[in-house]
This record gives C-alpha cells, sequence and structure tokens, in this order.
C-alpha cells in the first residue's frame, strides 16, 4: 500500500492517479481485515496485541470502514463493465463505446492457423511496462472517461472523500511491529551466539545505573555475522556519580562503549530486553549525541565552532532527566583548548545533574569532580599496541597511548637504544 502510495507522487495524468489510489486502498482494506482475522484466533498474552486485536474488531466493523470497502467494490465493478473501442487511423485515434462489434483477431487467427507448420517464429512486440502512461494512452483514457462521465464522477468523488482513509492507529501499528518484530528476530540471531538479553528494572528517579555483560548491538550483529568473538563489558554509576569520562588509546572501544550506554537507555524506554545479564537502568526525557562530524560549508562554521554551537544547543535544552553522550568533543582544537572547553562544559553538565558518557583524550576531566568516574579502554600489559576492547573502571594515565604511539613511530626505549647504538 505504501509503494502504491509512493508512486502515485511520480505520475503525471490524474485519472492514472485515481486507479493507482483505489488499488492502494483495495490492499488496505484486505490487509487490515486479515490482519483482524488473524489476530482473532490464537490465546494471546501481550496487553499490547489484545488492545490492538479490540481495536481492530471495532474498526473493521464500525460503519466509515464497512462503507470504505463497500463502495470501493462497487466502483471497482462498475469500472471492470466498461468497454470500449480505439480506431487507429495513422496518427489519429478515436475512442467510442463497444457496440458488440466482431472481433476480427479471432477470425484472422483462426484463418492463418491452418498454415502453420510446427513451431514458428513470433512477431509478437513486448511493450514496456512503464507504471507511468504516456501521452497517448493518457488521451486514450480522458476519451474512455468521456463515455462513461458517472462512473468517473463517482471515482473522483471517492477519492476526494477518502483521501484520509489510512487510520492512524492502524498505521502506527504497522510501522512498530514491524520494529518489534525486527528486534526480536535480532535478538534470536544474537543469543545463538551466546549473547544474552534482559529485561532491565527501570526508574524515572534512580540514576544509579548498572549493566553486566553489556555490548553495543550494532557492533556485535556485525561481528557475530563474521562469525568473530564479541567482547562484554560491566559498568555501574552510584550517587552521586553521574558522568563516565571514558579515555584510552584509539580503537580500544570508547566510541563503541558511549554508542552502547545510549542504546542500552533508548530500548530499555521502549519497554524491550537490553543487551546484558542483568540491567538497572535510569528512565530519561531525551538522549543527546555530540559526536565528531565533517565540516559543512553551508553552515559557515569551523569545526570547533560548530561544535561549540551544537553543544550550546544542547546545554540550552538538557535537562536533570537527560542523557548526554559526548564523543571526541572538542578534538579537533590544541590541548589547552580542548582542556578549557571540556572543564566548562562538564562543569555545566555536573551542575545540571544529567546521566551521560564523555569520550575524551583529555584525561584532567576524568577526576574533575566526585560525580565523574574514570573509565579506560585497556589493552594487554605486555603489548600495549594489542587492544582487550574492556573497558574498565580505572583512574585515567595516558601511558597505554602513549606507549602504543611509541610503539608505532619506533620511539620505545628499546628502538632508540638501538637506533643511539648505530
Amino acid at each position: 500500500m505504501r509503494g502504491h502510495l509512493e508512486q502515485i507522487e511520480k505520475l503525471h495524468y490524474q485519472l492514472q492517479k485515481q486507479s493507482w489510489f483505489l488499488d492502494a486502498v483495495e490492499i488496505y482494506c484486505e490487509a487490515v481485515r486479515g490482519l483482524a482475522d488473524d489476530l482473532a484466533e490464537p490465546e494471546l498474552t501481550s496487553r499490547g496485541l489484545r488492545r490492538i486485536r479490540e481495536y481492530l474488531a471495532a474498526y473493521t466493523t464500525s460503519q466509515k470502514f464497512v462503507s470504505l470497502v463497500a463502495e470501493l467494490r462497487a466502483l471497482k465493478q462498475a469500472l471492470t463493465g466498461i468497454r470500449y473501442r480505439a480506431r487507429i487511423q495513422g496518427p489519429r485515434v478515436t475512442v467510442s463505446r463497444y457496440q458488440g462489434e466482431r472481433d476480427y483477431s479471432v477470425e484472422i487467427l483462426e484463418t492463418f492457423a491452418r498454415f502453420q507448420q510446427g513451431a514458428v517464429r513470433s512477431y509478437l512486440v513486448s511493450l514496456p511496462d512503464e507504471p507511468n502512461m504516456n501521452h497517448v494512452e493518457a488521451r486514450i483514457l480522458d476519451g474512455v472517461a468521456e463515455l462513461y462521465p458517472e462512473v468517473f464522477a463517482a471515482r473522483t468523488d471517492y477519492c476526494v472523500r477518502h483521501d484520509a482513509y489510512l487510520d492512524p492507529t492502524v498505521s502506527v501499528f504497522d510501522r512498530e511491529v514491524q520494529f518489534y518484530v525486527a528486534y526480536l528476530e535480532l535478538m534470536q540471531r544474537l543469543r545463538k551466539a551466546g549473547l544474552s538479553f534482559s529485561y532491565p528494572q527501570v526508574s524515572a528517579r534512580s540514576k544509579e545505573v548498572a549493566v553486566t555483560e553489556t555490548f553495543d548491538l550494532a557492533l556485535a550483529t556485525k561481528l557475530v555475522g563474521e562469525q568473530r568473538p564479541v567482547v562484554c563489558n560491566d559498568f555501574y554509576l552510584k550517587d552521586p556519580e553521574r558522568m563516565f569520562v571514558v579515555s584510552g588509546p584509539n580503537n580500544g572501544g570508547k566510541t563503541t562503549f558511549a554508542r552502547m550506554f545510549g542504546q542500552l537507555h533508548y530500548l530499555a524506554s521502549l519497554g524491550l530486553p537490553v543487551p546484558g545479564t542483568d540491567a538497572r537502568l535510569f528512565l530519561p526525557d531525551r538522549i543527546y549525541t555530540h559526536f565528531e562530524r565533517e565540516e559543512d560549508i553551508a553552515t559557515l562554521r569551523g569545526k570547533f565552532e560548530d561544535e561549540l554551537f551544537r553543544i550550546h544547543e544542547i546545554l540550552e535544552q538538557a535537562s536533570a532527566d537527560s542523557v548526554l553522550i559526548m564523543n571526541e568533543s572538542f578534538g579537533s582544537t590544541t590541548l589547552r583548548d580542548a582542556l578549557v572547553v571540556g572543564t566548562e562544559v562538564m562543569r555545566q553538565i555536573i551542575e545540571l545533574g544529567a546521566l551521560g558518557v564523555f569520550v575524551t583524550f583529555v584525561d584532567e576531566l576524568a577526576s574533575l569532580d566526585d560525580s565523574t568516574v574514570s573509565m579506560m579502554s585497556t589493552v594487554m600489559p605486555d603489548d600495549p599496541a594489542i587492544r582487550t576492547f574492556t573497558v574498565v573502571r580505572k583512574p585515567a594515565d595516558g601511558l597505554a597511548y602513549a606507549a602504543a604511539i611509541a610503539e608505532k613511530y619506533g620511539l620505545t626505549y628499546a628502538a632508540l637504544r638501538q637506533r643511539i647504538a648505530r
């Protein structure tokens, strides 16, 4: 049905648009009645499904829906009964009512059938099946409408009166149930790979959140598809803790952790099971994200200026009940400027009392206040260049990052000793 409605916007001729509209309404009516019939049979335990079943039972027997179907059926029957003749003479086409004239094509085929010997070459021409009519077809249809004005006037009237035929509740249910079913299928696929989901304990007051063995859905889906292991993480916040400040080496899982934190709270707010074996989450009024963007010439702002502009908008709208996810914010400026701006932003978030994650290369932000909790993406102890993708509560020290950079550029103690010896 939605495909038909989208196609209507691409068509040029009004009479053809009306034909596609009738087909869309017919598809809609059949789908709604089919759904109502299917939901009437099983024993449903879901309160939501029971309520939509009751709604559909009342809707499909309502005068509005019954008349929508009855008028459509009568109109389709009237259109199906139309017969017309198109006479083509050179560039001229004449359209008239069909009055029982003989069909010469049948006689011609019967006459020449006696000369057929075995398989013969077909000279039939396949016309392209284009959704949009050409101007000749459109003019023929206009002629047919002039021959049967009552039927086409009734069709125009039907399309105008039922322009808003789509029931809002049915429309919302159609979209949302697809999401829920898709999420159930995703859960089933990830559970087969050994990952866990659980219904979280949620609260609109307590901001003491905690989740064990959790993971990022997007990354987990990718890794499971590649038959690679998924690293799970734990986290918790206890009063007065409100903000995770995540630091550590690049490509160590910091951004994944931030994205996961936002996912968990969003999924919980939808009433869905969340990734993890045990979860206690806060119900936010909104979730705000501040991720790095490419420069947009249309804004006439530089990268750093754009970051400031966006965080200013977020802080103006956010409340104590919001969740803020900030990833590598202010990384486009100098360390000093990033420290000054980051400190000011963090102080405003702390004063606000919102929950969140701040992924940063500025270690000083991790110990700014009692409400901030330092977490680090870890590396292998004997080889800092190898990431574990585990994020743990740990004071920020920057050593793992520095060691990895030194290794990358050949500036470790051993490498320097070897170069000096030469």
